[in-house]
């Protein structure tokens, strides 16, 4: 069978001990992992983290800038991301990183003025992150990343990269 369930961590699947409670707004639960995914502009995905938990999105905002700065050499000029990134602290953060427009889809209490230099630039920034989206969609339909079927944690990452490659694939060969 599985592996033991460490103290004090809850059992969430019988088959799938290493399955998390990924809770999405005050009424979704899904049970799984909570995956990050970075693009580029030609809609490629550059990085992906496979979390642990259900950390909050805002926590993840820079940790993944800093993988992207640690592989890439330096910050993208211009960044866009979900509503759930959006926070005072990574604003100031990306822009102490070198990311000269970070536009969040919700603002959150920031002022447009505050993410990005004007805003033209917050509109196309807002119309990439929605361009993602679609993306993400593609990923979940063409590509199985809705429903893994491959058994243990290992495998579940192995699938997901494998999805995330599938596409990349057919997205290069069309570009």
């Amino acid at each position: 069978a599985g592996q033991p369930v460490p103290a004090g961590e809850k059992l969430v699947s019988l088959f799938e001990p290493h399955a998390d409670i990924i809770v999405k707004g005050s009424r979704d639960v899904d049970y799984g992992h909570k995956l990050n995914l970075t693009t580029g502009r030609s809609g490629l995905v550059l990085d992906l983290v496979v979390e642990t938990g259900n950390p909050a999105d805002s926590e993840r905002l820079l940790p993944m800038l800093e993988r992207h700065i640690a592989f890439y050499g330096q910050a993208p000029r211009q960044s866009a991301a979900d509503g759930g990134y959006a926070s005072r602290a990574n604003l100031r953060g990306a822009k102490a990183c070198g990311v000269r427009d970070m536009a969040f889809h919700k603002k959150s209490g920031l002022r447009i003025e505050d993410m990005v230099t004007s805003r033209w630039v917050y509109r196309r920034l807002r119309n990439f992150r929605a361009g993602i989206e679609a993306g993400i969609s593609c990923l979940k339909r063409a590509y199985g990343l809705g429903r893994c079927t491959w058994r243990g944690l290992d495998h579940f990452k192995a699938y997901v990269w494998s999805s995330v490659v599938a596409y990349n694939l057919a997205l290069f060969a069309r570009l």
